[in-house]
């Protein structure tokens, strides 16, 4: 691997605190990069925007979209930090335009979906009482995945009903839930010594080890599935779920971005987007002039 993408590395890691899983997708999109330099054997000090635009163009022949703005934007993302550090004097990847995103609105579920997704877990045993709990509080705090895993014992106050929680770029806050999650989170919390605990993360596996998120989202999908919701369910459609229904019971977009722990109000407005888009619906089902 290249020298300066080694650096880019560790800077991605020490300086911005990305987590595991971003840095790794940095790496894959750039070692992807680096094969397709060396049957042209250019160097990445020497790179033009020829180059890259060369690179686009293969990555449209087997890319969705979403996945050439995401490669060429860690390459831009690549050459700012050698500029940054004096190795080029310009960015080529910037002379290379994204391909516009297609809109799409947020997967969330109505309340009645949220209660059947809910009623399709059998919390007899413990990892059902954990697995209940997790649906509980992702629906209760909008919490992104990372931030679940990452829950020890120690940062849920359920005395209280709130639990810290580290964000991107390790920010840290503190989020309500409610009491049905509380509840939940109780019972669960009074039988999880059966999992016999390796460490403190609160959310365990059978070998009594912290879930990751990958296994958090097989969980979600699993009752997803078992609850006959034709929807794609996943801890980020339980995000959107909080965040939607906050709105619609009238809280202000403030209040859900620092719920959230959005560092942009924009990026909490496109919930206005899906209320707006809900609300229409219902206007041409039940207005008579519709």
């Amino acid at each position: 691997m290249n020298r300066h993408i080694i650096d880019f590395e560790r800077f991605l890691k020490y300086e911005r605190n990305y987590s595991v899983h971003t840095v790794r997708a940095y790496m894959n999109d750039l070692a992807e990069f680096e094969d397709f330099l060396s049957n042209s054997s250019t160097e990445i000090e020497k790179v033009n925007a020829k180059n890259i635009n060369l690179y686009s163009l293969n990555l449209y022949t087997k890319n969705s979209k979403s996945t050439v703005s995401r490669k060429l934007t860690t390459l831009r993302s690549f050459f700012n930090f050698m500029v940054r550090k004096g190795n080029i004097k310009q960015n080529p990847a910037k002379l290379i335009p994204l391909p516009k995103k297609e809109k799409e609105l947020p997967v969330f579920l109505s309340v009645d979906e949220v209660f059947k997704l809910i009623d399709s877990i059998d919390p007899e045993g413990i990892l059902p009482l954990r697995d209940l709990a997790i649906i509980e509080l992702l629906y209760s705090s909008g919490l992104r995945v990372s931030e679940l895993a990452k829950i020890k014992v120690l940062d849920i106050d359920h005395r209280e009903n709130f639990v810290k929680v580290s964000g991107k770029g390790n920010k840290e806050r503190v989020v309500p839930f409610g009491s049905n999650a509380r509840e939940v989170i109780l019972q669960y919390l009074r039988r999880r010594t059966e999992l016999k605990p390796k460490d403190d993360f609160f959310f365990l596996n059978n070998r009594g080890s912290g879930l990751t998120t990958r296994s958090i989202e097989r969980i979600v999908k699993k009752y997803g599935l078992l609850s006959g919701i034709s929807k794609n369910i996943s801890p980020h459609a339980l995000r959107h779920t909080f965040a939607t229904h906050l709105l619609g019971g009238g809280a202000d977009l403030r209040s859900i971005q620092e719920l959230l722990g959005h560092s942009s109000l924009s990026t909490t407005q496109r919930y206005t987007h899906t209320s707006i888009e809900q609300i229409m619906k219902i206007y041409d089902k039940t207005h008579p002039r519709a």
